[in-house]
């Protein structure tokens, strides 16, 4: 469980092929804390911790996460919002978050406004998720709300310390970001359903 509170922004410092796995090292400042076996967050994926060496730590990604989120794009430098798993008894501070990625989305706007930034995504609706407005997101692992709530397009805004401390200030139209839709409101979507 998370919370959607990115802890780092990590830096992949290496990216291995074996099979259809992919195995990706990240540079962070909390790879001192981590062990493995752990769960980190990477945006918003849910992966474990394989390997650790000195300040980069190693996780692995098979191919139904690779096909379901963007992982498989990442590139050597790219920056990824980590979050460690929450603690028994911590605050809980942003909102529910599995770390399992529903699908994913593309940045189609971004407009900085004074002090602040909306994007606006665009989602396949046919997967049967659903955005409501002020309700929760996780965009890249990041816990937000939502503006502007359509069938297939929403918006989120991006106060100044988001938009630094999380890879939100790489964000261009075109960016494909992983999507993680409300564990209760997708359970209600289910309840009702199955009662039609």
């Amino acid at each position: 469980m998370f919370t959607g509170i990115i802890e780092d922004i990590g830096v992949v410092s290496n990216l291995k092929t074996e099979l259809d796995n992919l195995h990706i090292s990240i540079k962070s400042k909390i790879t001192h804390e981590l062990k493995i076996d752990q769960s980190v967050a990477h945006n918003g994926v849910c992966l474990t911790v394989v390997d650790i060496n000195n300040d980069e730590y190693t996780v692995t990604a098979i191919k139904e996460t690779l096909d379901k989120t963007s992982i498989g794009k990442l590139q050597m430098g790219d920056k990824v919002n980590l979050e460690r798993a929450m603690k028994l008894g911590d605050r809980l501070d942003g909102h529910i978050v599995q770390g399992h990625v529903d699908q994913t989305a593309i940045c189609t706007h971004l407009k900085e406004e004074k002090g602040s930034w909306v994007f606006t995504f665009k989602y396949d609706s046919t997967l049967s998720n659903i955005t409501i407005e002020k309700g929760s997101i996780t965009i890249n692992g990041t816990s937000l709300t939502v503006v502007n709530s359509k069938t297939d397009t929403f918006s989120v805004a991006i106060i100044p310390y988001t938009y630094k401390h999380t890879n939100f200030n790489t964000f261009r139209p075109g960016t494909i970001v992983n999507l993680e839709f409300d564990v209760l409101g997708k359970y209600v979507a289910k309840l009702v359903e199955l009662n039609n």
